[in-house]
């Protein structure tokens, strides 16, 4: 009999996102095949500690004080290494490990499915450690995950593509904190209202606000100012919410696109997750040839943060031009029961557990793609 799959679920985390992470990653592994995978579920506290023990997702939902609580297993592995590193050799082999050595391969799973959002998660900080533990996983490498997380360096980089996105600015956190009147008359001069104000390093809109006037500007940038030292300032369009699934890594392809009727003035953190109000219309009632430049541009964004295996794009679709722009990529898109990535797929012919087994295959065919690249090591032998 052949043998299962082992596939290693990481969720929760140590961003704001936390709870989104655990509604994502209970669908994913509620819809696993399990004839085909064998489900090793890896939870992190909100504080960093790596659950590996026991019923990580009963530990992280059961409260802060019990995920906390070490379990005794997990007090005997690797207690050496550092808070917020993983504490269980079945992850990864550190201790006694010098600077000079190869990192241990994680040799008890075959594929990490990180099911983790925002920071610390979808930034590719998880992606670099699973890249020095040589492990294949799903999503997007240490590059795509970089760039697509920062709202604002993904702009620039937009920009360079001439990719169509919403005139947006930059603010420091610690300029706005110094100098806040002078940075709000120089938003007031560049953008007419209503503006919207985003930590540049979140997603799931926590921290995002719409300003409708100075007051609202300030109160905006406070806000946003909680969660991130770079905070993005975007010209606010009167606009229709698309988006699109992207699957595939070097030649990818693309969902049809659904629309987000938000239940507030826009998709906010309620309208998404809480009060279950807002209308996926999939796919969108817009023109054809908008439907084609929707799922086209989305490629190109894909392309040009060198995606892989999958990412949401979400659009701004004017109202008075029709005009689409470019809005964010999300490399680790939400995986509930009523995201829209998994819907927009579904729509598409691909049904969520097959969206799943696509995504396991892909994360496998990368890894085996980059083994075949020669290592600085291994050029200098041959030499």
């Amino acid at each position: 009999m052949k043998r299962k799959i082992r596939v290693g679920v990481i969720f929760g985390g140590r961003s704001s996102e936390h709870e989104v992470s655990l509604m994502s990653a209970r669908s994913v592994m509620a819809a696993m095949d399990q004839t085909k995978y064998e489900i090793i579920p890896i939870g992190i506290t909100k504080t960093g500690r790596w659950l590996t023990s026991g019923d990580p997702m009963l530990q992280l939902t059961a409260g802060s004080a019990a995920a906390e609580t070490p379990h005794p297993s997990q007090e005997a592995a690797t207690p050496e290494a550092p808070d917020g590193a993983p504490k269980s050799e079945a992850l990864v082999a550190i201790a006694g490990a010098s600077l000079s050595a190869r990192p241990s391969p994680i040799s008890e799973i075959d594929v990490i499915f990180p099911v983790l959002h925002g920071p610390y998660g979808e930034d590719g900080t998880i992606q670099g450690l699973l890249e020095l533990a040589d492990i294949p996983y799903v999503g997007a490498g240490v590059l795509a995950s970089a760039v697509g997380m920062d709202k604002v360096l993904f702009k620039d980089l937009m920009r360079a593509h001439n990719i169509p996105v919403a005139d947006y600015r930059l603010v420091l956190r610690s300029r706005w904190e110094r100098d806040p009147e002078t940075v709000m008359d120089e938003l007031e001069a560049a953008f007419p209202y209503p503006m919207f104000v985003k930590p540049a390093n979140l997603g799931s809109s926590v921290g995002v606000t719409k300003a409708h006037n100075r007051a609202e500007l300030a109160a905006g940038l406070a806000e946003a100012a909680q969660y991130d030292r770079r905070l993005l300032v975007e010209r606010g369009l009167d606009a229709r919410e698309i988006e699109v699934s992207v699957l595939g890594n070097e030649d990818p392809i693309a969902s049809v696109p659904g629309e987000i009727i938000p239940s507030r003035e826009f998709y906010d953190y309620a309208a998404k997750y809480l009060d279950n109000a807002s209308e996926l219309l999939i796919p969108a009632p817009i023109p054809p040839e908008t439907a084609e430049r929707a799922r086209e541009l989305a490629l190109r964004v894909y392309r040009a943060v060198d995606g892989a295996g999958m990412a949401r794009v979400d659009f701004l679709l004017e109202r008075t031009t029709g005009e689409l722009y470019v809005g964010e990529i999300n490399t680790i898109p939400g995986f509930t029961a009523i995201s829209m990535y998994p819907k927009l797929w579904e729509a598409s012919g691909i049904p969520y557990s097959e969206l799943i087994d696509r995504l396991i295959q892909l994360a496998l065919e990368r890894h085996a793609q980059k083994q075949r690249s020669r290592t600085d090591d291994e050029a200098e032998a041959d030499g």
